[in-house]
């Protein structure tokens, strides 16, 4: 739902604007009541810049389920980075860019049949296996594919294990569908593996890529010309980390096991380029404080925070991808830090985003922020219960613009320049078109901004009661 379409477009910064004065300027509009992301193409570029310089060899192939937003799938096509697709949506997502389908893999070991004819029609022809049942459905649905066996080598530490699913036994299982793939007369060009979402095991890449090089030699024997290695993903993203030790590994074994430019080196990557970009701002809707015990009635010992967004929308990945959240209070507190949780919107007990935590006292209309929310976030939320998934407004600096505006898919007019904040401050949770609505005070109610302000002496807009319930236990 919007007034304008400038929000939907990569709002240009200039020098004295960042991340964080583009959410206070949001949030302090006295016009947006919903949560949003703000999304700063800036740290994609930053990222994919460490990723060449770490591993030079390593061409990335960024993991759409990660997060399937189109600016991000355009920013990461005009760096000419390729794609690990799991499904003929994602695939027709990537290919609406202009992305030719050879910078594409279809890295699902289980495909239905019509995503395989699909992908086919597609011209996507580089897909993984791990089981013979669908060396057979490819033999029969695309033959000339080309395949990607994919084995198993897990981390022994890993924010989501993916081996119980996918990937075979490297030394049992992977030579026998070698030969079964010669028996059919398939193509097999390469292995795969993938050690685990957020990886915390760097030695586990020798242990798979040692593994690649006997399949390779196997499948040379055999009489196939395997020339891709796919080393998969597993590389954190979030602020702070570093993918300085898993690099070096990789680099160590590529040089001993694959030295030679004959075998493309490719990766799957996503939290990597996502996960850092995207930071997401909430707002206090309602408050619950608990009082003490009969001892000290009037004595808070813990605050309740109930915020517009949860687990059934970004914060899904408190559930499936077992993150972990802090959030950041917009304003500075000040006083006694009381324990304090904080809750989704839905009427589900379940939707609770944080335990137990110290904050300063908060009030309606308070903002809080949460970084690192790029990864495993939106492709998973739903409007469960009604309640909207936040809106993504996305910025960049002046370099950024410059180094982008003529890189396609990304043209000019996918930016807009000038009064950046005075622009992300229109459409943001409006319904309709007509932008002039605006000029009609009586059309469209807003909340006061003054319930935004940090003066701490200035009265809530609100009015409520505090209600004495038992402890929590």
């Amino acid at each position: 739902m919007k007034v304008t379409n400038l929000d939907e477009r990569i709002h240009v910064l200039d020098n004295d604007s960042n991340v964080m004065t583009v959410i206070k300027d949001i949030a302090m509009s006295g016009l947006q009541e919903e949560a949003f992301y703000v999304l700063d193409i800036g740290d994609i570029v930053r990222k994919h810049q460490i990723w060449k310089e770490k591993l030079p060899r390593v061409d990335p192939y960024y993991a759409v389920k990660c997060n399937d937003n189109l600016i991000v799938i355009e920013v990461l096509a005009a760096l000419g980075i390729g794609f690990d697709c799991a499904s003929k949506t994602e695939i027709n997502k990537v290919l609406s860019t202009g992305v030719d389908p050879s910078r594409i893999i279809f890295a699902n070991p289980a495909k239905p049949a019509s995503h395989i004819r699909h992908a086919a029609a597609m011209g996507v022809d580089t897909m993984t296996v791990d089981n013979e049942s669908e060396l057979h459905k490819i033999k029969k649905l695309f033959p000339t594919a080309k395949i990607v066996i994919r084995i198993r080598c897990d981390a022994e530490v890993a924010q989501c294990q993916l081996g119980m699913k996918f990937g075979c036994d490297p030394t049992q299982e992977a030579p026998n569908l070698l030969r079964l793939a010669s028996i059919l007369n398939l193509d097999v060009v390469g292995i795969s593996f993938h050690v685990g979402s957020g990886c915390q095991d760097p030695p586990v890449y020798q242990r798979a890529i040692h593994h690649a090089r006997l399949l390779f030699d196997l499948a040379s024997d055999l009489g196939f010309n395997p020339y891709l290695l796919d080393i998969g993903g597993g590389y954190p993203g979030n602020k702070g980390s570093s993918i300085d030790k898993i690099a070096d590994v990789i680099n160590k074994a590529l040089d001993e096991y694959f030295n030679t430019d004959a075998v493309h080196i490719i990766a799957e990557p996503g939290r990597f380029y996502v996960a850092s970009a995207f930071t997401l701002a909430t707002s206090i809707h309602s408050k619950r404080s608990v009082r003490g015990d009969e001892n000290s009635p009037n004595s808070i010992t813990h605050n309740m925070y109930y915020i517009n967004d949860g687990v059934y929308g970004s914060f899904n990945c408190l559930l499936y991808d077992h993150q972990r959240v802090t959030p950041l209070p917009l304003k500075n507190g000040c006083g006694k830090m009381i324990p304090s949780s904080i809750w989704g919107p839905t009427c589900d007990g379940l939707d609770q985003v944080v335990e137990n935590i110290l904050l300063y006292e908060m009030d309606l209309g308070d903002w809080i922020i949460f970084e690192n929310m790029g990864a495993y976030t939106l492709p998973v939320a739903s409007p469960f219960n009604g309640f909207p998934v936040p809106k993504v407004h996305v910025v960049a600096d002046e370099s950024i613009w410059l180094l982008l505006k003529d890189a396609l898919p990304l043209t000019e007019d996918h930016f807009v320049i000038g009064n950046t904040p005075a622009n992300l401050r229109l459409g943001l949770d409006i319904g309709g078109t007509d932008i002039d609505a605006w000029n009609n005070p009586t059309t469209i109610e807003l909340a006061s901004a003054e319930m935004l302000t940090e003066d701490a002496t200035t009265s809530s807009p609100f009015i409520y009661d505090y209600v004495e319930v038992d402890p929590l236990n």
